[in-house]
């Protein structure tokens, strides 16, 4: 936890490793995840790196593997997750992988084939068997144009007229849509002289021929056997069911011929089936070896191929005996790196060596995190990534956070429910059909889940404050207004209660104000007329102290960037100058809110000058008449803040640029000899504050892409503008001023999403709720009634007031976070370290 407040130290190494030992070492840091490596062969082509040839076989075997798996998935069958920890294979394995891969791969294909080739036979014999089981029967009729009977002969006995008319029969089978369309196409080639009979299967038969991946067709086949009555000379007439790919078999005339070839294609029909099962069991058998083998081969193939672009990107020295590596790594880690590689190269003969080199450029940004603080480092992160060692906003979102949303969202019930439902996935979390769901808004709450707790939790709280559960007040203590001494002491008359049916609560009358209520608002507000109005005074003032607060308090953490960079000249020249402008304007109002709830009474309530008139005037100079001072002194007091907070602007503008002119001519004129020793020390915390200032980018020695880290090694600084300090210390002097104005009044959302929310549930209770109650006492039926009536309660209070409230107010505090707090000292241009890990990968 303690670089949740600050990035860790990272170094940069180099690393040599023996070459007869670099993929394990590589290995074994790819399983720990300690170091980040750069590329130190950016200008050499992928192609012609040294383990290109090791990565394309990796690759390679990726491809076969992809098949296996398709393989697998289209048997209808899982891969199981691999069981334990896999360590990336030697490179001896590769080969061996290779093989066994390769010979499961060539097996399957050749049992898929024969499957198919099975298969295929097995769909014709059937096809056969069902023409000639519904051929053998067929009854052959025509009707004639000359009006011959039904059932007269179609064909004239031997030696008639016609006895030179050749009659063939065609039998097959073609799918039932493109029966009809073959009828027509035969009708018309064989000009008329066609007789055509078509027939549904009674079962339907499995079609071989279905793509892979694609569903089994099945579908009932049609016969269509006949006569073709052909003229003398006529064409051929068999190419033309081919292009409606029909199955066309011969038809024995004979009946009996018939029923004996159909015995023979059952009797070849239940040796191919036999065949078939046997192949299939094999298939089986296969898959079930690539099912076992498969999982773990990907994991170690991944991790083999990961090891080898790691590889890539090392150098290989003069006497290519070693590998020279480099590298980000965390201090803290430095000795575990240094155990793990002695201990990877201990078989080698030669041990692996690292070192720390020094660097300028802006080294990534290391934040370690666990499941708790992981949702809120998101949040900042989300903004941008701190830069090294700047001061970290996630330890503050954490309480923050919650506490601004639960402002706008407050209330016990809908704060209760977000409770529990963020504790229902913080108790199951370590389920592992919780962790592996797919469904990405699941996901999403699930990776927030901490987050959601503590701000249900926040909003139970502030429930509690505004008095409000589902819109309606608790009566937890006993109220603090006593009607009942008004009306003793009153001479109401029955005509001035008739003429007045609404009371205001007098708290200078004796007895009526017993005491402020012990926690939270009164209950009895929630019964009176002005109800609104005192809420909207009292959220729109608490707005205002809450968001002075938050933005002082952002000023406040940039001292301690200033102080750890060494830029002490920023604590006079620009949190002063930001603490005095940003306390003397805003600070004061705060100041008049909280002195006049505590110095006017009751009894003066009713002449309380104005706030907002004093703190108009106090820009005007002006003093208005009716609207009497607060205390003594406060024209002089307001005017000297004013006056106070616009010498600042000039302060702010000038101070920096300035100093880092004048720190530059004198650095430009000191001598280029020997250094005393204080001087260097002094030197080294000037160059500690310029290479980590991304404000002072002229100053910093490397360019604006900070996420690239250009070092800019030996060369010379660069020149420094001071037109161009200057206008970047303008930009920042107009952002800050005016910022000031626009984020006081940008934290009064608060105070509407709070209002909004409570009408919204109001609005609710009395549409839905109310109703149902009345219409269940009135009827008499209330237990029928409330049952519907609750349940669309329920649901529109989780749709509306929990997800779509509660998404707006997630995103008004989000807002308030980067932009007004956030921008106060947080930069947010610096990039993670991303070390070099098997996390991923399996």
């Amino acid at each position: 936890m303690g670089s949740m407040f600050r990035s860790e130290e990272v170094a940069l190494v180099q690393l040599f490793l023996p070459t007869s030992a670099a993929y394990t070492c590589v290995s074994q840091l790819g399983e720990l995840g300690l170091v980040e490596f750069r590329d130190l062969n950016a200008s050499v082509s992928a192609f012609q790196r040294r383990f290109v040839g090791d990565v394309r076989r990796c690759e390679e075997l990726e491809k076969t593997f992809m098949f296996l798996q398709e393989e697998v998935r289209r048997a209808g069958l899982v891969l199981p997750p691999p069981e334990g920890r896999l360590l990336a294979p030697p490179p001896r394995d590769l080969l061996r992988i290779q093989e066994e891969t390769d010979r499961l791969a060539q097996e399957l294909r050749d049992v898929r084939g024969n499957q198919q080739s099975l298969r295929a036979q097995l769909h014709q014999l059937q096809l056969h068997s069902a023409v000639l089981g519904q051929g053998h029967s067929l009854p052959l009729a025509a009707t004639h144009a000359d009006g011959l009977l039904e059932r007269s002969p179609l064909l004239q006995p031997p030696g008639g007229p016609h006895q030179d008319l050749r009659v063939n029969f065609v039998a097959g089978a073609v799918e039932p849509p493109k029966a009809a369309a073959l009828e027509r196409l035969l009708w018309r080639a064989c000009r008329g002289f066609l007789i055509a009979s078509f027939r549904e299967t009674e079962q339907q038969l499995e079609d071989p021929v279905t793509p892979h991946g694609g569903p089994t067709l099945h579908h009932p086949c049609a016969q269509a056997p006949g006569r073709q009555q052909s003229p003398p000379g006529a064409p051929s007439r068999r190419p033309l069911p081919a292009s409606f790919h029909c199955h066309v078999f011969p038809f024995v005339e004979q009946e009996e011929g018939r029923l004996t070839t159909l015995q023979q294609l059952r009797q070849q029909s239940q040796e191919l089936q036999e065949v078939l099962g046997e192949t299939e069991r094999f298939l089986t058998q296969v898959l079930g070896r690539v099912q076992r083998l498969l999982p773990p081969w990907q994991v170690q193939i991944r991790k083999m191929k990961a090891v080898y672009l790691a590889l890539n990107q090392c150098s290989v020295s003069a006497t290519h005996k070693c590998l020279i590596a480099e590298g980000w790594c965390a201090t803290r880690d430095l000795p575990t790196l240094q155990q793990v590689l002695q201990d990877s190269s201990s078989e080698a003969g030669v041990s692996a060596v690292v070192h720390r080199i020094p660097c300028r450029d802006m080294p990534p940004t290391l934040i370690r995190t666990n499941r708790f603080t992981a949702s809120f480092q998101g949040i900042v992160d989300a903004y941008g990534v701190g830069r090294y060692q700047e001061v970290n906003p996630a330890p503050y979102t954490i309480i923050t956070f919650p506490f601004l949303f639960a402002v706008m969202f407050g209330d016990v019930g809908h704060g209760l429910l977000m409770f529990l439902f963020a504790l229902a996935m913080v108790l199951a979390e370590n389920q592992p059909a919780v962790k592996t769901a797919q469904n990405e808004i699941w996901q999403t709450f699930f990776s927030g889940r901490y987050l959601l707790l503590l701000m249900g939790l926040f909003s139970i709280y502030t429930g509690f404050i505004y008095n409000e559960c589902f819109s309606r007040a608790t009566t937890i203590f006993s109220s603090g207004w006593s009607v009942a001494a008004m009306a003793t002491q009153s001479d109401w008359s029955d005509t001035f209660l008739a003429e007045h049916p609404l009371l205001t609560l007098d708290p200078n009358v004796t007895g009526v104000f017993l005491g402020p209520y012990p926690f939270g608002i009164d209950p009895v507000w929630s019964l009176a007329v002005n109800h609104l109005s005192f809420l909207n005074s009292f959220k729109m003032k608490m707005s205002v102290i809450l968001g002075v607060t938050h933005m002082t308090f952002g000023v406040v953490l940039g001292v301690f960037n200033h102080i750890h960079f060494g830029q002490w000249h920023r604590l006079l020249l620009e949190t002063l100058p930001e603490l005095v402008f940003l306390l003397g304007l805003f600070g004061y109002l705060v100041f008049l809110v909280i002195y006049k709830w505590l110095c006017i009474s009751a009894a003066s309530a009713a002449s309380a000058p104005s706030i907002l008139i004093h703190f108009i005037n106090m820009f005007l100079f002006s003093r208005s008449p009716t609207n009497r001072l607060l205390f003594p002194g406060q024209e002089l007091v307001q005017s000297v803040l004013v006056v106070l907070a616009l010498a600042m602007v000039p302060v702010l503008l000038l101070g920096t640029p300035l100093f880092l002119h004048w720190q530059h001519r004198r650095r430009s004129r000191r001598p280029t000899g020997r250094q005393p020793v204080e001087a260097r020390g002094r030197g080294h915390d000037e160059d500690k504050s310029r290479i980590l200032d991304s404000s002072d980018t002229s100053v910093a020695g490397w360019g604006s892409d900070e996420e690239k880290a250009g070092c800019p090694g030996n060369s010379e600084e660069a020149e420094f503008v001071l037109s161009e300090v200057l206008m970047h210390q303008a930009i920042h002097t107009i952002e800050f001023c005016l910022g000031c104005i626009s984020n006081t009044a940008s934290y009064l959302r608060l105070w509407a999403l709070s209002l909004a929310h409570a009408q919204l549930s109001e609005v609710l209770w009395a549409m839905v709720m109310r109703g149902g109650l009345r219409m269940g006492r009135e009827w008499g039926v209330a237990p029928v009634v409330l049952v519907p009536v609750f349940a669309a309660f329920a649901v529109l209070t989780v749709a509306i007031l929990l997800v779509m409230e509660g998404l707006s107010a997630f995103l008004h505090a989000l807002r308030l976070h980067w932009v007004e707090f956030q921008n106060k000292f947080y930069s947010g241009s610096g990039y993670k370290l991303s070390p070099f890990t098997f996390t991923a990968e399996e």
